[in-house]
């Protein structure tokens, strides 16, 4: 069982260089972003040429706004893009997102939600209701 305290990133997240070298070293596919605050952070980390997969987390890349963007930046890059936590919200912005990837799925919120979003044979289907589809217990 893997520590929750992990990070999915192989190396600190701000090293763009060691990525870089990082990816010349290894056949395993990297993937960054969790730790970008803004799309600036993100191209930085994609220019590099040690990222073959981004993720975006809503709080640090600027909410709604910020995954727009980081999304662009992903999809011109041909880069696949997936959600860091905020399974509830991000099932809604991955629909949008042209190179979606992955829902990380965290059940963090279930206790405190009326209506919790859950999969069901590995999918998630985003609330068909106003706004992000919560509704607070």
């Amino acid at each position: 069982m893997a520590s929750r305290f992990s990070s999915a990133e192989p190396i600190t997240y701000d090293n763009i260089r060691g990525y870089a070298q990082l990816a010349q070293q290894v056949r395993t596919p990297l993937q960054a972003g969790e730790n970008c605050y803004g799309p600036r952070d993100l191209l930085k980390a994609l220019t590099s040429g040690g990222t073959n997969y981004a993720m975006g987390d809503l709080m640090r890349i600027g909410g709604v706004t910020g995954w727009m963007q980081t999304a662009a930046i992903a999809a011109a890059a041909g880069v696949q893009f997936s959600n860091h936590l905020y399974p509830e919200f991000a099932a809604h912005l991955l629909r949008i997102t042209p190179t979606a990837h992955w829902l990380e799925w965290v059940d963090w919120a279930c206790p405190i939600l009326a209506a919790p979003v859950e999969p069901h044979a590995g999918t998630v289907t985003a609330p068909d209701r106003p706004g992000a589809g919560l509704i607070w217990d």
